[in-house]
């Protein structure tokens, strides 16, 4: 069952010996979360290599993408694009830990923030900004860091490990009012209603069904229409939000947009056209960031067969 947006689950309900890896997973990430952030920061590079070196059906994955998506690159500039790839996401597995066990105000002094009143005008409009960003390796620790700022609300993909999500959830509520399972749709809307800020993904595949084929990287991808119909509910402001580790690994920046212009605009395809363009921007400004690992194209208008993976 999904946890309930406002209310934790006791761990100590998780005993039985079925969870004690789980424990022990947990048990680490405690720790890594407990160290220096240089060292912090090394842990991820180097837990990178082991999955750039080991990992080969992901690496398959973010090789097919990068392919598609910048085809203007040659065969060595795409391999380093892929290790350095890979090393993001290791480091980025390090920032969850940091995310779910640290106090914000311990990172405050390495985060830079532009753009934070095109947040602040959209939210004084009192009609809920629906908060938009992408699957970068940032992700969780952006959202960690936005905490210092805004309050908001956040959509999630609950975990089938009962344990993982139990403390998956708990790590979040700590710096989140409100944590919806991604098909509380009515939860979602009572937070733009009520004038919140819905932090919000609509970056990955989640199949046909619910999405239209348009342009990304100039590969037609399925791409979920929720998003303008959530921005439609309350008729709220739309910002994009971006997260960024610095290249040198010293701190991060967070940049939030205008509110976007005639937007919804009635159009299933023209609006998703429109949020792929300013997820691709974002990426071009540091690709390697990316959650090259997902399987954007896994869905195609042809069919299965049609699956470049």
């Amino acid at each position: 069952m999904p946890e309930d947006s406002k209310k934790t689950t006791p761990l100590r309900q998780f005993i039985a010996p079925r969870y004690w890896p789980t424990w022990l997973a947990l048990a680490l990430m405690w720790s890594v979360a407990q160290l220096p952030f240089p060292v912090q920061i090394r842990i991820g590079q180097l837990l990178g290599l082991v999955t750039f070196n080991f990992a080969r059906a992901r690496r398959h994955v973010c090789e097919v993408n990068l392919r598609l998506c910048f085809p203007e690159l040659g065969e060595e500039q795409r391999r380093q694009l892929v290790k350095k790839t890979f090393i993001s996401n290791g480091i980025g597995l390090i920032e969850v830990a940091i995310s779910w066990f640290r106090d914000p105000e311990d990172y405050r002094h390495r985060t830079t923030v532009s753009g934070m009143e095109n947040l602040e005008a959209a939210l004084a409009e009192g009609r809920g900004v629906l908060l938009l960003c992408a699957h970068f390796t940032t992700l969780e620790f952006g959202g960690f860091l936005l905490s210092l700022f805004q309050q908001m609300d956040v959509t999630y993909r609950p975990n089938k490990n009962p344990l993982f999500q139990a403390a998956m959830f708990r790590g979040r509520k700590r710096h989140y009012a409100n944590v919806f399972d991604r098909k509380d749709v009515r939860g979602a809307m009572r937070s733009l209603k009520a004038g919140r800020i819905l932090w919000y993904a609509p970056d990955q595949d989640y199949g046909a069904k619910y999405s239209v084929f348009v342009p990304f990287f100039g590969n037609q991808a399925a791409t979920i229409t929720a998003t303008s119909r959530f921005a439609k509910v309350n008729n709220s402001a739309v910002v994009f939000f971006s997260h960024y580790r610095n290249e040198d690994n010293s701190g991060y920046h967070l940049a939030f947009s205008p509110a976007l212009e005639a937007y919804p605009s009635g159009d299933d395809e023209t609006d998703a056209t429109a949020i792929n363009r300013l997820i691709e921007a974002a990426i071009r400004k540091q690709p390697d960031q990316y959650l090259w690992l997902h399987k954007r194209f896994k869905t195609q208008a042809a069919g299965r067969n049609a699956r470049p993976y």
